[in-house]
């Protein structure tokens, strides 16, 4: 089985690729459009440059080689979607060719290729016989990614997808709602012959299309049938794919390159550009750096950027292991809590500090580090741990064994955890029993040494 993916990416610009009409939500179809954007005759684009800046971007990402030189071609399209029967596009040299892409489990997927491309209109069926379409989203820039086909399985691939997207939302800061989206076109052949899944959304939906895919297509080769290339789409509300067309040939496009526009030079723009680290990459170095297990470097990663730059703070003041216990413990714990108070986290490294210094103990750092974090008085924290800490040492103090087995393997730990949570009958949250438990076992491993 071989799986390769299209992935387009709405690009957060403010106006469209050739024109000046916006890209926010409009107030009703066809309301952000003009002759430009709908191809009228005596219209002429003008590039947009923030999109060659974005599609850079991803570039350095995905470790491509940038293009000196990039231009555009225009793409046949007879479709109601394309009000000007052709599509503008990046073909014979797109902003970034041969690249790679490293997944957490350290399989890597080649990129063929990145280029920028307009985006066409959204078609509305409308009953069995009919359809409108609505050309507010026509021109909006898209970044499509077009990979190797290195993926094995749907699971994979929505992994892949969850990955990327998450690199992707961070490099070029990407909002996560309104119209601008993430839509894979997925390619997939159990035999010789592919077939193309078009325009599925959501990394759920992804997989589900792929696995329909797969049975579909290993029941025809069963049965001594033959796999037909062409293009399908996928039904969310049955999870079937159906047939839509016989899949195109890049020679069917007819492309030309675009008179309208001229070659652009964007060696320097690529010189001057620099990314952000994305989590992917971030992750890897907090681990490799710090010594830390993956897992938890992953953890802070994706919980919030600004709690892993707090670690490497904490890290770089004292030492990894006072960064994984603090931070990595009940600052983790009250993180969310804190961002809903609207607070800041500068606080808790001066009760780190007085904690090193060993002004507070242990438990006082812990509780004054969620009264920072959550605005909650010393008082009424005081109180609920207590009672929190009573119900964890009961049971410690019952099954001593849970503390050797926790050494061996830090999962004994949900034994402690599981017992609590049902017990106190949801009195307190699974954040702050899961750092209590922790911190207690950890404490008495350490008396035992």
């Amino acid at each position: 089985m071989k799986i390769g993916l299209e992935i387009h990416v709405q690009l957060p610009t403010k106006s469209k690729m050739f024109c000046s009409c916006p890209t926010t939500d409009a107030p009703a179809p066809n309301t952000h459009v003009c002759p430009t954007c709908l191809g009228m005759p005596g219209s002429r684009p003008v590039l947009n440059r923030k999109v060659l800046e974005y599609g850079i971007m991803l570039a350095k990402l995905l470790g491509c080689r940038v293009a000196d030189t990039t231009w555009f071609s225009r793409k046949t399209y007879f479709y109601p979607d394309m009000s000007k029967s052709v599509q503008i596009t990046q073909y014979d040299n797109p902003v970034g060719e041969g690249g790679s892409y490293k997944m957490a489990s350290g399989k890597v997927i080649r990129i063929t290729r990145i280029h920028v491309e307009e985006d066409p209109g959204k078609t509305k069926r409308v009953g069995d016989l009919s359809s409108l379409v609505d050309y507010n989203r026509s021109g909006i820039p898209l970044a499509e990614i077009v990979t190797e086909p290195d993926l094995s399985t749907p699971a994979e691939a929505r992994e892949f997808l969850k990955q990327l997207i998450a690199d992707i939302r961070h490099v070029i800061d990407l909002p996560s709602d309104g119209e601008r989206s993430i839509r894979c076109d997925c390619n997939i052949s159990v035999g010789k012959e592919r077939c193309e899944v078009k325009n599925v959304t959501g990394l759920k939906n992804v997989e589900r299309a792929l696995t329909y895919e797969v049975l579909r297509q290993t029941k025809i080769l069963k049965s001594g049938g033959k796999i037909e290339r062409e293009t399908r789409r996928f039904d969310e509300e049955k999870g079937v794919t159906i047939s839509v067309r016989k899949k195109e040939f890049e020679a069917d496009y007819g492309y030309i390159d675009e008179p309208d526009l001229g070659i652009y030079d964007i060696r320097e723009l690529a010189a001057s550009i620099r990314i952000k680290e994305s989590p992917q990459n971030r992750a890897s170095r907090i681990a490799s750096q710090y010594g830390i297990e993956p897992k938890m470097a992953k953890q802070l990663v994706s919980t919030s950027m600004g709690l892993a730059d707090l670690f490497e703070e904490v890290a770089g003041k004292y030492d990894p292991q006072t960064a994984i216990k603090w931070v990595g413990g009940p600052i983790t714990a009250n993180w969310k809590a804190m961002e809903e108070n609207g607070r800041s986290p500068e606080a808790v490294v001066g009760i780190i500090d007085r904690f090193t210094s060993g002004e507070i103990t242990d438990s006082e750092c812990t509780m004054e580090i969620r009264s920072a974090m959550t605005g909650e008085s010393m008082e009424s924290i005081q109180t609920a741990s207590g009672g929190l800490e009573d119900l964890i040492n009961a049971f410690l103090d019952e099954n001593p064994e849970v503390v050797n087995d926790y050494r061996k393997n830090d999962k004994a730990i949900n034994r402690v955890i599981g017992t609590v949570m049902k017990s106190s009958g949801g009195r307190y949250s699974s954040a702050e029993v899961v750092e209590t438990a922790k911190r207690l076992v950890e404490s008495r491993l350490r008396s035992q040494t």
